[in-house]
């Protein structure tokens, strides 16, 4: 790193990512939500921001959050630091986490520190990047001041593709900006572009009966077969194509060289006893939209393959965070990318991601030029399960990628 890189305390950081790491604010259900952001208020207005706490309504919760797993309030934090810059950059994380699952080694609400690396629920998607931030922010802002103007969003629901946290904000107006940040990334790319995510759900009917004489009814799970037959021929179509945008490197490392669509079975239930004919049956999936595809279209594909099959089926079809993509010769791109060389000693490459981000939805309604970059690693960070960690390295890069992201 140059000599002139300032630093984050790194006891700071560390101070910061145990305390935040103790909240579980898993989803679902939604926990300690109330509790972070109260932690993290005061935090903020010690170093001059704005702060407001933003309660989702009650009844906007019960219009557009279904999801019958998700109970509680939910709250958003939102820090403004206007210092009467041109431009106001927009930096957001998401404060909820999966559940921890089985197989830990240590308490997954505990923060361990072990052999160079930082263990917990949350430290790579994305405690870490926040409490990197924050370190960041305290030792830039008592130097001076950023050369934006800046506004922080740490929402909630991301992990069960939420409408509350961060879509909610945006169709709030409350995501305004000239330049945007997400922060729910990996420290492998810097990303640029994501897959689309619609959920699908196909009910098949039949008719029961005595096993014994089953003639007499109508099997649905059988007469599901040539619906899942037609969704792999489908699924031969789809992941036939390519994007022009690049995978990630984990993934370039296993053979995909560019973001693919994907059609997925991941579910299917049938039957109620071993000798009643079931009369119903349940398949359902998702299937990723690359960002030269349309939602509208790729739904349509699905009803079309379908529409021929001589079953009795209901299918419906739920949309969810759309594609994204931003133009790499931005010049936002750039300047992202030459703060990582700055600030973590490595120019990284642009890439696409297979998984969805809520980030989408709110680029593609703000028109907001993005970059996709957090702490971990795709391949070495276990997200989603046990023993998640991230390098004590990235997160002190991280925190020095920030700095030499704001610093005049």
């Amino acid at each position: 790193m140059p000599e002139e890189c300032l630093q984050p305390d790194t006891a700071y950081l560390l101070q910061v990512l145990e305390s935040i790491i103790g909240f579980k604010t898993v989803a679902p259900p939604g926990s300690c939500y109330q509790e972070i952001v109260e932690y993290l208020l005061p935090i903020f207005k010690g170093m001059g921001f704005e702060t407001e706490k933003l309660v989702m309504p009650q009844e906007v919760f019960a219009a557009k959050c279904t999801d019958q797993r998700l109970v509680g309030d939910r709250f958003n934090l939102r820090a403004n630091l206007d210092i009467g810059a041109k431009e106001t950059l927009v930096i957001y994380a998401h404060l909820d986490v999966v559940p921890p699952g089985n197989g830990w080694d240590t308490d997954p609400f505990q923060m361990v520190q072990r052999n160079a690396r930082i263990y917990g629920r949350g430290v790579s998607d994305c405690k870490g990047s926040i409490a990197a931030l924050i370190a960041a922010l305290k030792v830039l802002l008592e130097k001076g001041k950023p050369k934006y103007n800046l506004c922080i969003l740490l929402t909630t629901d991301e992990e069960v593709g939420g409408y509350s946290g961060l879509c909610y904000l945006t169709d709030r107006g409350l995501v305004r900006g000239d330049l945007m940040l997400c922060m729910d990334g990996f420290s492998d790319d810097v990303v640029i572009g994501s897959n689309g995510v619609i959920h699908w759900e196909v009910v098949v009917h039949g008719k029961s009966a005595h096993s014994g004489a089953s003639f007499m009814g109508i099997n649905a799970v059988e007469k599901s077969l040539p619906i899942m037959e037609e969704l792999m021929r489908l699924k031969k179509t789809v992941e036939a194509r390519s994007s022009l945008l690049p995978a990630n490197s984990p993934l370039e490392s296993l053979g995909k060289k560019n973001l693919m669509p994907i059609l997925n079975i991941t579910m299917i239930s049938g039957g109620i006893k071993e000798n009643i004919v079931p009369d119903r049956c349940v398949l359902s999936g998702d299937r990723r939209v690359i960002p030269e595809e349309s939602m509208e279209e790729a739904m349509a594909e699905i009803e079309k393959a379908l529409k021929p099959i001589d079953v009795e089926y209901d299918l419906k079809l739920f949309p969810g965070y759309p594609p994204m993509s931003v133009n790499p010769d931005h010049r936002w791109v750039a300047e992202v990318r030459a703060a990582v060389e700055r600030g973590m000693g490595f120019l990284p490459r642009l890439s696409g991601t297979q998984g969805s981000l809520d980030q989408a939805y709110a680029t593609e309604k703000t028109k907001i030029p993005t970059c996709v970059f957090g702490v971990g690693r795709q391949l070495e960070s276990n997200v989603h399960g046990s023993n998640e960690n991230v390098r004590l390295t990235d997160l002190e890069g991280f925190g020095r990628f920030i700095i030499e992201l704001l610093r005049a």
